[in-house]
């Protein structure tokens, strides 16, 4: 039976055959999450609110357990205090299900092309090998990958090889993207490239994305709102609001004075959290 996010929506994203265009975000409550390895507290105390529609970044120093909270949000590790919902869904599999986990590595299958790789999500739904590569493929010119459907894995470039993950992730038609550092591994210039292209596919989306990333500047363009993360165990330093997140310039939106004085002030928090 259909479950719905809220009264009179449907849940598209648990349908084998939503399009990963139309979800819609389901809004993700953390409320009080703290966690711990045994006797090592990895996370005191976090709260955060997102939206549809609405991106989240979350900065933080190296262990601070950015990518735990990612976890905990997705149902892939049990929450050990506070509460986390999704859709307004508490029960691990009830968040797993409405959420698409984009891990550092795009982890794409070296035998597949560009093509099945992009569809990989919608053959584990159950949907036939054609019309999953049909889907897939309507989405390839929107997210400039038109001409490389055949390619495989290794002969892309890193920026091609994440926008095909990105995609496979698009493709799951959960409302919730978590994206853990989806650009960490590429070069400086080619990473600009790739925020001022997620930028333009995020602008019309309706998703809610929480974004962990170790770049400031990255989590202040493409981010309404960035939390700042303590060292561990972590607890929120900061919270800075953006006023006119993923502009369609980016070399004249992270120059801007007011872009300026945020990053100032995200990097002189994040230098306070970890002492």
């Amino acid at each position: 039976m259909l479950t719905r996010l809220r009264e009179g929506t449907p849940d598209a994203a648990l349908e084998g055959r939503a399009d990963p265009g139309s979800a819609i975000g389901a809004p993700v409550r953390i409320d009080g999450v703290g966690h711990s390895f045994g006797e090592l507290r990895a996370i005191e105390r976090i709260d955060l609110d997102a939206e549809p529609g609405e991106v989240v970044g979350i900065v933080g120093p190296s262990g601070c357990g950015k990518t735990t909270l990612l976890e905990l949000v997705a149902g892939l590790r049990p929450v050990g205090s506070g509460t986390i919902s999704v859709g307004g869904r508490r029960e691990p599999s009830e968040r797993l299900e409405r959420c698409a986990y984009m891990p550092q590595r795009d982890l794409l299958l070296p035998w597949l092309s560009a093509l099945d790789n992009a569809a990989l999500a919608l053959r584990i739904g159950g949907v036939d090998r054609q019309g999953a590569r049909a889907r897939a493929g309507e989405h390839f010119e929107r997210l400039g990958l038109a001409g490389f459907e055949r390619t495989r894995p290794a002969e892309l470039s890193g920026g091609m090889r994440q926008r095909v993950a990105f995609l496979r992730t698009l493709m799951a038609g959960r409302p919730v993207l978590l994206l853990d550092e989806p650009f960490a591994s590429l070069d400086a210039i080619t990473r600009a490239e790739m925020q001022s292209w997620l930028a333009g596919v995020l602008r019309p989306d309706k998703h809610t994305v929480v974004l962990v990333t170790h770049d400031v500047e990255e989590a202040l363009y493409l981010s309404d709102r960035v939390l700042v993360l303590s060292s561990r165990p972590a607890s929120v330093a900061d919270r800075i609001e953006i006023e006119s997140p993923r502009s369609a310039d980016r070399a004249a939106a992270v120059t801007s004075p007011t872009f300026t004085a945020l990053k100032e002030r995200a990097l002189r928090s994040l230098a306070e959290a970890a002492r």
